[in-house]
């Protein structure tokens, strides 16, 4: 009888889960803060055993993917985070620039669950399309197919009329990359009469999987899943039949509101932030700039781990007025020296070539000279002046938004 899920951790008790994440978290803060530079300093005054439940994160810092590339400019190779040099297996240089370690242990970024979920299985012949230069990408999928036991094709990205030959020839059954580039394969061959029935199971990331898409595969016969991830983080979520992405186990994953540390209500669209527990190079409270949201309840699948909405932008929405940076975590720092103000948007807009400021405020009982208050306060975090709106609770969309540019740049 085929198992159910990869890992039978996977449907154990949610308070057993989230007794072993606080358990493990306090373990590698321990390790990090003896072996690592970085967290030496970052974690300076911190009692590992201080942080007992979700509630303590709070007392953590958060390390931006933007502070990388300074850390690794000012410090070294890894900024200081790895904790045991010997033991990366290989470097990877993406954008930023940022240096992506990877450790020489099994499955590095426990990949091999999403390609469970999305019905390969040992033995099966899976296509890795995704690039083994430079970025992880490739090697990500690579390592989890040698878990699950399947055999790897390094088909890469390219060379559509080599690869559709290779598909027929090794007679492909599972498809790893971008959303699009199988459709663009498969598209290929029908085209030159050589179409490709051999695929079953589609595993994709790096780009949105839009419904024409799937209901593309749907005529192909093939079923495809989605999975989300980062290169210095692994994976932190993916699909299975249920709606949403389940979280993946192994992965202490959080939901702030942009710019803070502090996490937001559930269902309420925030970034995502997450520690892992890979000990040669410890990402604790790792913000990925991504925004998203939980789902309530779990998913019918029966894992049991939380839930996500899925990728819902880019929490870094920092932006220039009148030839200075206003950044989300400004517009936070306004907003928490103020209880009685819910959710706040700036707005940015323009008038008579000039740039206008308008924070927006949910409140429900406006004090007597309260928004003198924070208009000062505005001025004082920015050096600039912002005009202060009410509005009723709840009325501020539900979508991470810090703050929102409605200028018309161009002509």
């Amino acid at each position: 009888m085929t198992q159910a899920y990869f890992d039978k951790a996977e449907a154990q008790d949610p308070l057993f889960r989230q007794s072993g994440l606080m358990a493990k978290l306090r373990k590698q803060l321990a390790h990090a803060r003896a072996n690592s530079a970085y967290w030496q300093e970052a974690l300076e005054g911190i009692d590992p055993e201080t942080i007992q439940s979700r509630d303590d994160l709070a007392k953590l810092p958060i390390l931006r993917k933007s502070d990388l590339v300074t850390l690794q400019a000012e410090r070294d190779l890894f900024g200081g985070i790895a904790t045991d040099k010997a033991a990366i297996k290989r470097v990877f240089f993406s954008p930023g620039p940022i240096v992506e370690p990877q450790a020489n242990i099994e499955d590095p970024w426990r990949m091999a669950s999403a390609l469970y979920a999305a019905g390969m299985r040992q033995g099966d012949l899976i296509a890795n399309c995704f690039s083994y230069h430079l970025t992880p990408a490739g090697f990500m999928f690579d390592e989890a197919a040698a878990k699950l036991g399947a055999t790897v094709f390094p088909a890469g990205v390219g060379n559509t009329e080599t690869l559709v030959d290779a598909f027929n020839h090794f007679q492909i059954s599972g498809y790893v990359g971008t959303p699009d580039f199988l459709q663009i394969i498969l598209e290929k061959a029908k085209g030159l009469g050589k179409d490709i029935k051999s695929v079953k199971h589609a595993l994709v990331s790096g780009g949105p999987l839009f419904p024409a898409m799937r209901e593309f595969y749907q005529g192909e016969n093939i079923d495809v899943r989605q999975c989300y991830g980062t290169a210095e983080l692994g994976l932190i979520a993916y699909e299975t039949e249920g709606e949403g992405l389940v979280i993946a186990e192994d992965c202490l994953v959080e939901i702030v509101r942009p710019g803070t540390g502090d996490p937001v209500n559930e269902g309420e669209v925030g970034e995502v932030v997450v520690s892992i527990f890979n000990p040669t190079y410890p990402l604790i409270r790792f913000a990925t700039g991504d925004l998203s949201a939980t789902l309530p309840g779990q998913s019918d699948c029966g894992r049991t781990n939380g839930r996500l909405k899925g990728w819902l932008g880019r929490a870094d929405q920092t932006t220039k007025v009148r030839g200075m940076f206003v950044h989300p975590q400004q517009i936070a720092r306004v907003v928490k020296a103020y209880p009685q103000v819910g959710r706040a948007r700036l707005e940015v807009t323009e008038q008579e070539g000039k740039d206008q400021m308008t924070l927006l405020c949910e409140i429900e009982n406006v004090a007597p000279g309260l928004l003198d208050d924070i208009a000062q306060t505005m001025r004082a975090e920015t050096r600039l002046r912002a005009d202060i709106q009410v509005v009723s609770p709840n009325a501020l969309p539900n979508d991470g938004k810090v703050i929102e540019d409605k200028r018309v740049l161009g002509v």
